[in-house]
Protein backbone atom coordinates (compact mmCIF):
# COMPACT_ATOMS: atom_id res chain seq x y z
CA UNK A 1 0.00 0.00 0.00
CA UNK A 2 0.96 3.64 -0.72
CA UNK A 3 2.74 6.14 1.75
CA UNK A 4 0.14 8.61 3.36
CA UNK A 5 2.00 12.34 2.87
CA UNK A 6 1.61 14.97 4.78
CA UNK A 7 -1.10 16.76 4.10
CA UNK A 8 -3.66 14.03 4.31
CA UNK A 9 -6.35 13.65 6.99
CA UNK A 10 -5.50 10.84 9.75
CA UNK A 11 -8.85 9.82 11.63
CA UNK A 12 -8.64 9.14 15.71
CA UNK A 13 -10.56 7.07 17.92
CA UNK A 14 -10.99 8.40 21.41
CA UNK A 15 -10.32 12.18 22.55
CA UNK A 16 -7.95 11.34 25.59
CA UNK A 17 -4.71 12.94 26.36
CA UNK A 18 -3.14 10.45 24.59
CA UNK A 19 -5.19 11.65 21.18
CA UNK A 20 -4.14 15.08 21.90
CA UNK A 21 -0.80 14.48 22.19
CA UNK A 22 -1.16 12.58 19.08
CA UNK A 23 -2.75 15.04 17.23
CA UNK A 24 -0.11 17.43 17.61
CA UNK A 25 2.77 14.92 16.74
CA UNK A 26 0.74 14.13 13.87
CA UNK A 27 -0.12 17.96 12.80
CA UNK A 28 3.81 18.92 13.44
CA UNK A 29 4.44 16.40 10.71
CA UNK A 30 2.10 18.01 8.11
CA UNK A 31 -0.92 16.11 8.77
CA UNK A 32 -4.31 16.89 9.44
CA UNK A 33 -6.37 15.04 12.32
CA UNK A 34 -10.46 14.15 13.03
CA UNK A 35 -11.32 12.92 16.47
CA UNK A 36 -14.35 11.16 16.76
CA UNK A 37 -15.10 11.44 20.42
CA UNK A 38 -18.32 11.95 22.44
CA UNK A 39 -17.49 14.49 24.89
CA UNK A 40 -17.88 18.38 23.63
CA UNK A 41 -14.85 19.17 25.76
CA UNK A 42 -12.53 16.16 24.75
CA UNK A 43 -8.63 17.52 25.08
CA UNK A 44 -7.53 15.68 21.61
CA UNK A 45 -11.12 17.46 20.15
CA UNK A 46 -9.85 21.02 20.99
CA UNK A 47 -6.80 20.36 19.21
CA UNK A 48 -7.95 18.86 16.27
CA UNK A 49 -8.59 19.75 12.62
CA UNK A 50 -12.18 18.39 13.01
CA UNK A 51 -14.28 17.35 15.64
CA UNK A 52 -16.94 14.42 15.36
CA UNK A 53 -18.65 14.77 18.58
CA UNK A 54 -20.69 11.52 18.59
CA UNK A 55 -21.01 8.11 20.02
CA UNK A 56 -18.30 5.69 18.66
CA UNK A 57 -20.76 3.40 16.93
CA UNK A 58 -22.38 6.29 15.62
CA UNK A 59 -23.12 4.97 11.90
CA UNK A 60 -23.24 8.49 10.44
CA UNK A 61 -19.74 9.90 12.37
CA UNK A 62 -18.00 6.61 11.37
CA UNK A 63 -19.07 6.90 7.92
CA UNK A 64 -17.84 10.97 8.07
CA UNK A 65 -14.43 9.43 9.71
CA UNK A 66 -14.12 7.04 6.96
CA UNK A 67 -14.68 8.24 4.03
CA UNK A 68 -12.60 11.80 5.02
CA UNK A 69 -9.67 10.28 6.22
CA UNK A 70 -6.79 8.19 4.71
CA UNK A 71 -6.29 6.04 7.85
CA UNK A 72 -7.64 5.83 11.32
CA UNK A 73 -6.05 5.05 15.20
CA UNK A 74 -7.45 4.87 18.04
CA UNK A 75 -6.19 6.54 21.43
CA UNK A 76 -7.67 4.24 23.80
CA UNK A 77 -8.55 -0.18 23.59
CA UNK A 78 -11.98 0.42 25.26
CA UNK A 79 -13.50 0.98 21.80
CA UNK A 80 -16.33 -1.09 20.61
CA UNK A 81 -15.13 -4.05 18.49
CA UNK A 82 -17.91 -2.60 16.02
CA UNK A 83 -16.63 0.39 15.67
CA UNK A 84 -13.23 -0.67 14.17
CA UNK A 85 -15.18 -3.32 12.61
CA UNK A 86 -17.10 -1.13 10.34
CA UNK A 87 -13.84 1.51 9.42
CA UNK A 88 -11.73 -1.46 8.28
CA UNK A 89 -13.76 -2.30 6.21
CA UNK A 90 -13.57 1.03 4.45
CA UNK A 91 -10.47 2.63 5.05
CA UNK A 92 -6.66 1.48 6.58
CA UNK A 93 -6.94 1.19 10.66
CA UNK A 94 -4.15 0.41 13.05
CA UNK A 95 -3.74 -1.12 15.20
CA UNK A 96 -5.88 -4.66 13.93
CA UNK A 97 -9.08 -4.80 15.36
CA UNK A 98 -8.14 -8.57 15.85
CA UNK A 99 -5.23 -6.90 17.96
CA UNK A 100 -7.55 -5.07 20.31
CA UNK A 101 -10.24 -7.10 20.90
CA UNK A 102 -7.40 -9.45 22.80
CA UNK A 103 -5.58 -6.88 24.71
CA UNK A 104 -8.57 -5.16 25.74
CA UNK A 105 -9.92 -8.33 27.60
CA UNK A 106 -8.21 -9.52 30.61
CA UNK A 107 -9.33 -13.06 29.89
CA UNK A 108 -8.74 -13.11 26.42
CA UNK A 109 -5.09 -11.43 26.85
CA UNK A 110 -4.25 -13.69 29.53
CA UNK A 111 -4.99 -16.98 27.55
CA UNK A 112 -3.41 -16.03 24.42
CA UNK A 113 0.09 -15.08 26.44
CA UNK A 114 -0.28 -18.54 27.78
CA UNK A 115 -1.17 -20.45 24.97
CA UNK A 116 1.85 -18.72 23.12
CA UNK A 117 4.53 -19.40 26.19
CA UNK A 118 4.63 -16.04 27.51
CA UNK A 119 4.89 -16.26 31.13
CA UNK A 120 2.35 -14.56 33.30
CA UNK A 121 1.70 -15.16 36.93
CA UNK A 122 -0.54 -17.80 37.74
CA UNK A 123 -4.55 -16.84 37.37
CA UNK A 124 -7.81 -18.78 36.89
CA UNK A 125 -10.61 -17.06 35.13
CA UNK A 126 -13.77 -16.50 37.05
CA UNK A 127 -16.79 -15.93 34.42
CA UNK A 128 -19.61 -16.35 37.12
CA UNK A 129 -21.02 -16.93 40.37
CA UNK A 130 -20.95 -20.93 40.03
CA UNK A 131 -17.11 -20.91 39.29
CA UNK A 132 -16.31 -19.89 42.91
CA UNK A 133 -18.15 -23.34 43.74
CA UNK A 134 -14.86 -25.13 42.66
CA UNK A 135 -12.38 -25.95 44.76
CA UNK A 136 -9.26 -22.77 44.56
CA UNK A 137 -5.65 -23.91 45.60
CA UNK A 138 -4.39 -22.56 48.15
CA UNK A 139 -1.24 -21.34 46.02
CA UNK A 140 -3.14 -18.59 44.72
CA UNK A 141 -3.73 -16.67 48.02
CA UNK A 142 -3.25 -13.97 48.39
CA UNK A 143 -4.25 -12.90 45.32
CA UNK A 144 -5.67 -10.00 42.71
CA UNK A 145 -9.14 -10.29 41.49
CA UNK A 146 -9.47 -8.01 38.50
CA UNK A 147 -12.49 -7.54 36.25
CA UNK A 148 -11.53 -8.54 32.72
CA UNK A 149 -12.60 -5.45 31.13
CA UNK A 150 -12.64 -1.57 31.61
CA UNK A 151 -10.46 -2.06 34.86
CA UNK A 152 -7.62 0.85 34.96
CA UNK A 153 -4.90 3.01 37.07
CA UNK A 154 -6.29 0.29 39.79
CA UNK A 155 -10.07 0.93 39.27
CA UNK A 156 -11.87 -2.68 38.87
CA UNK A 157 -9.43 -5.12 41.03
CA UNK A 158 -9.69 -5.73 44.76
CA UNK A 159 -6.87 -7.89 46.92
CA UNK A 160 -8.01 -11.07 48.21
CA UNK A 161 -6.33 -13.58 50.65
CA UNK A 162 -7.92 -16.28 51.24
CA UNK A 163 -10.56 -18.13 49.22
CA UNK A 164 -13.69 -16.86 51.45
CA UNK A 165 -13.30 -13.62 50.47
CA UNK A 166 -13.52 -14.46 47.25
CA UNK A 167 -18.03 -13.99 46.88
CA UNK A 168 -17.52 -10.54 48.62
CA UNK A 169 -14.98 -9.00 46.01
CA UNK A 170 -16.61 -10.61 43.27
CA UNK A 171 -19.72 -9.19 44.10
CA UNK A 172 -18.14 -5.89 44.58
CA UNK A 173 -17.11 -6.22 41.08
CA UNK A 174 -20.51 -6.69 40.27
CA UNK A 175 -20.53 -10.52 39.16
CA UNK A 176 -18.31 -9.19 35.97
CA UNK A 177 -16.49 -11.88 34.30
CA UNK A 178 -12.59 -11.81 36.17
CA UNK A 179 -9.31 -13.14 36.20
CA UNK A 180 -7.76 -14.29 39.46
CA UNK A 181 -3.92 -13.84 39.46
CA UNK A 182 -1.57 -14.82 42.25
CA UNK A 183 -0.03 -12.17 43.71
CA UNK A 184 4.12 -12.55 43.69
CA UNK A 185 7.00 -10.48 45.33
CA UNK A 186 7.92 -8.26 43.09
CA UNK A 187 11.36 -6.35 42.58
CA UNK A 188 9.94 -3.86 40.23
CA UNK A 189 8.19 -3.16 37.47
CA UNK A 190 9.11 -2.21 33.98
CA UNK A 191 7.31 -1.27 30.13
CA UNK A 192 8.22 -1.33 27.26
CA UNK A 193 7.01 0.45 24.46
CA UNK A 194 7.52 -1.99 21.22
CA UNK A 195 6.56 0.01 17.53
CA UNK A 196 5.75 -2.62 14.37
CA UNK A 197 5.37 -1.25 10.76
CA UNK A 198 3.26 -2.93 7.84
CA UNK A 199 6.45 -3.74 6.64
CA UNK A 200 7.87 -5.54 9.86
CA UNK A 201 10.27 -3.29 10.71
CA UNK A 202 10.46 -2.95 14.23
CA UNK A 203 11.67 -0.90 17.26
CA UNK A 204 11.84 -0.59 20.50
CA UNK A 205 11.98 2.55 22.88
CA UNK A 206 13.99 2.75 25.92
CA UNK A 207 12.73 0.37 28.78
CA UNK A 208 10.58 2.33 31.86
CA UNK A 209 11.19 1.66 35.15
CA UNK A 210 7.62 2.32 36.80
CA UNK A 211 6.65 3.45 40.24
CA UNK A 212 2.22 3.63 41.29
CA UNK A 213 1.00 5.21 44.15
CA UNK A 214 -2.18 3.87 44.46
CA UNK A 215 -3.01 1.82 41.38
CA UNK A 216 -1.78 4.84 39.33
CA UNK A 217 1.50 5.14 37.45
CA UNK A 218 3.26 7.87 39.35
CA UNK A 219 7.08 8.13 38.12
CA UNK A 220 8.65 6.47 35.23
CA UNK A 221 12.02 6.35 35.24
CA UNK A 222 14.72 5.95 31.96
CA UNK A 223 16.48 3.92 31.63
CA UNK A 224 15.48 1.05 34.29
CA UNK A 225 18.01 0.39 36.85
CA UNK A 226 17.98 -3.59 35.62
CA UNK A 227 20.37 -5.53 34.87
CA UNK A 228 21.02 -5.76 30.82
CA UNK A 229 19.72 -9.17 30.84
CA UNK A 230 16.60 -8.06 32.31
CA UNK A 231 16.31 -5.09 29.13
CA UNK A 232 17.50 -7.42 26.57
CA UNK A 233 14.72 -9.98 27.49
CA UNK A 234 12.41 -7.92 28.08
CA UNK A 235 12.52 -6.25 24.78
CA UNK A 236 12.57 -9.73 22.97
CA UNK A 237 9.76 -10.77 24.31
CA UNK A 238 7.62 -7.36 23.63
CA UNK A 239 8.96 -8.29 19.91
CA UNK A 240 7.49 -12.25 20.20
CA UNK A 241 4.18 -10.97 21.36
CA UNK A 242 3.81 -7.72 18.31
CA UNK A 243 4.63 -10.51 15.85
CA UNK A 244 2.28 -13.12 17.01
CA UNK A 245 -0.47 -10.41 17.70
CA UNK A 246 0.41 -9.38 13.82
CA UNK A 247 0.22 -6.16 15.28
CA UNK A 248 0.83 -2.80 13.92
CA UNK A 249 0.91 0.25 15.29
CA UNK A 250 2.55 1.39 18.90
CA UNK A 251 2.22 -1.75 21.74
CA UNK A 252 3.09 -1.10 25.85
CA UNK A 253 3.72 -4.35 27.42
CA UNK A 254 3.98 -4.04 30.84
CA UNK A 255 6.40 -6.19 33.31
CA UNK A 256 6.86 -7.55 36.52
CA UNK A 257 10.34 -8.37 37.80
CA UNK A 258 10.57 -10.85 40.48
CA UNK A 259 12.49 -11.08 43.55
CA UNK A 260 13.93 -13.91 42.02
CA UNK A 261 15.09 -12.29 38.54
CA UNK A 262 12.11 -14.22 36.47
CA UNK A 263 10.23 -11.89 34.23
CA UNK A 264 6.79 -12.03 33.49
CA UNK A 265 3.86 -10.08 31.43
CA UNK A 266 1.67 -8.11 33.67
CA UNK A 267 -0.85 -6.91 30.71
CA UNK A 268 -0.77 -4.88 27.48
CA UNK A 269 -1.88 -1.52 25.72
CA UNK A 270 -2.62 -1.80 22.11
CA UNK A 271 -1.36 1.88 21.37
CA UNK A 272 0.65 4.61 23.25
CA UNK A 273 1.26 4.45 27.21
CA UNK A 274 1.79 6.89 29.62
CA UNK A 275 5.02 5.22 30.93
CA UNK A 276 5.96 6.33 27.47
CA UNK A 277 5.13 9.82 27.75
CA UNK A 278 8.93 10.40 28.23
CA UNK A 279 9.91 10.35 24.94
CA UNK A 280 7.98 13.73 23.79
CA UNK A 281 11.42 15.18 25.28
CA UNK A 282 13.51 12.66 26.11
CA UNK A 283 13.64 11.06 22.57
CA UNK A 284 14.47 11.36 19.12
CA UNK A 285 11.04 10.47 18.38
CA UNK A 286 8.01 10.51 20.35
CA UNK A 287 5.65 7.26 20.94
CA UNK A 288 3.01 9.80 19.15
CA UNK A 289 4.89 10.69 15.87
CA UNK A 290 6.10 7.05 16.07
CA UNK A 291 2.63 5.86 15.84
CA UNK A 292 1.86 8.46 12.99
CA UNK A 293 4.35 7.54 11.04
CA UNK A 294 3.31 3.34 11.12
CA UNK A 295 -0.38 4.58 10.27
CA UNK A 296 1.02 6.57 7.05
CA UNK A 297 3.66 3.97 6.38
CA UNK A 298 6.46 5.75 6.97
CA UNK A 299 9.95 4.50 7.70
CA UNK A 300 10.03 4.43 11.75
CA UNK A 301 11.79 6.89 13.61
CA UNK A 302 14.98 6.65 15.71
CA UNK A 303 14.44 6.05 19.44
CA UNK A 304 16.94 6.47 20.66
CA UNK A 305 17.44 8.82 24.54
CA UNK A 306 18.48 12.44 24.40
CA UNK A 307 19.17 12.05 28.41
CA UNK A 308 18.76 9.92 31.08
CA UNK A 309 15.08 11.59 32.27
CA UNK A 310 12.06 10.95 34.76
CA UNK A 311 8.68 11.35 34.11
CA UNK A 312 6.09 12.45 36.96
CA UNK A 313 1.90 12.35 35.92
CA UNK A 314 0.52 15.41 37.77
CA UNK A 315 -3.18 14.16 39.31
CA UNK A 316 -6.08 16.41 39.41
CA UNK A 317 -5.54 15.66 44.01
CA UNK A 318 -2.93 19.04 43.29
CA UNK A 319 -5.90 21.48 41.55
CA UNK A 320 -7.89 20.80 45.18
CA UNK A 321 -6.25 23.88 46.82
CA UNK A 322 -6.60 26.14 43.45
CA UNK A 323 -4.39 26.17 40.32
CA UNK A 324 -0.83 24.60 41.35
CA UNK A 325 1.89 26.88 41.01
CA UNK A 326 3.75 25.78 37.67
CA UNK A 327 6.76 27.94 38.22
CA UNK A 328 8.02 25.29 40.64
CA UNK A 329 8.21 23.13 37.43
CA UNK A 330 9.15 25.81 35.10
CA UNK A 331 11.97 27.26 37.30
CA UNK A 332 14.12 24.43 36.61
CA UNK A 333 15.53 24.55 32.73
CA UNK A 334 15.46 20.70 32.59
CA UNK A 335 12.28 20.24 32.90
CA UNK A 336 9.38 19.93 30.41
CA UNK A 337 5.49 20.42 31.58
CA UNK A 338 2.47 19.60 29.52
CA UNK A 339 -0.94 19.97 30.92
CA UNK A 340 -3.87 17.94 29.04
CA UNK A 341 -6.47 20.85 28.94
CA UNK A 342 -8.94 19.16 30.99
CA UNK A 343 -11.01 21.65 32.40
CA UNK A 344 -12.22 19.45 35.63
CA UNK A 345 -9.63 18.52 37.97
CA UNK A 346 -10.65 15.22 40.10
CA UNK A 347 -8.68 13.69 42.36
CA UNK A 348 -6.81 10.47 41.00
CA UNK A 349 -8.04 12.00 37.46
CA UNK A 350 -4.60 12.49 34.95
CA UNK A 351 -4.29 16.27 34.00
CA UNK A 352 -0.80 15.98 33.25
CA UNK A 353 3.04 15.05 33.46
CA UNK A 354 6.60 16.54 33.41
CA UNK A 355 9.28 15.21 32.56
CA UNK A 356 13.20 16.04 33.91
CA UNK A 357 16.57 15.31 31.74
CA UNK A 358 19.47 15.55 33.17
CA UNK A 359 23.04 13.73 32.98
CA UNK A 360 22.24 10.86 35.02
CA UNK A 361 19.19 8.94 35.96
CA UNK A 362 19.87 9.60 39.45
CA UNK A 363 20.17 13.65 39.46
CA UNK A 364 17.12 13.45 37.29
CA UNK A 365 14.99 11.39 39.75
CA UNK A 366 16.63 13.81 42.60
CA UNK A 367 14.92 16.44 40.83
CA UNK A 368 12.41 15.33 39.45
CA UNK A 369 11.69 14.22 43.28
CA UNK A 370 12.24 17.64 44.65
CA UNK A 371 9.65 19.59 42.07
CA UNK A 372 6.73 17.10 42.73
CA UNK A 373 7.58 17.73 46.92
CA UNK A 374 7.10 21.61 46.33
CA UNK A 375 4.33 21.47 44.44
CA UNK A 376 2.45 19.15 46.72
CA UNK A 377 3.89 21.01 49.43
CA UNK A 378 5.28 18.67 51.35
Amino acid sequence: MNRILPGAMLGLLGGGQLGRMFTMAAQSMGYRVTVLDPSRESPAGSVADRHLCADYLDVEALHALSTSCAAVTTEFENVPAGALQFLEQHCLVSPPPHSVSIAQNRIHEKQFLAKNGFPVAPFIVIQQESDLAKEIEAAFFPGILKVSQLGYDGKGQISVSTSHELPAAFNRLQQQPCVLEQLLPLACEISVIVARGFDGQITHFPVAENQHAQGILDISIVPASVPETIIRQAREMATDVAIKLDYRGVLCIEFFVLTDGRLLINEMAPRPHNSGHYSVDACITSQFEQQARILCRLPQGSTALHAPCVMVNLLGDLWQSGEPDWCKVLENPSAKLHLYGKHEARVGRKMGHFTVMADTVELALQQAKSIKCSLTNI
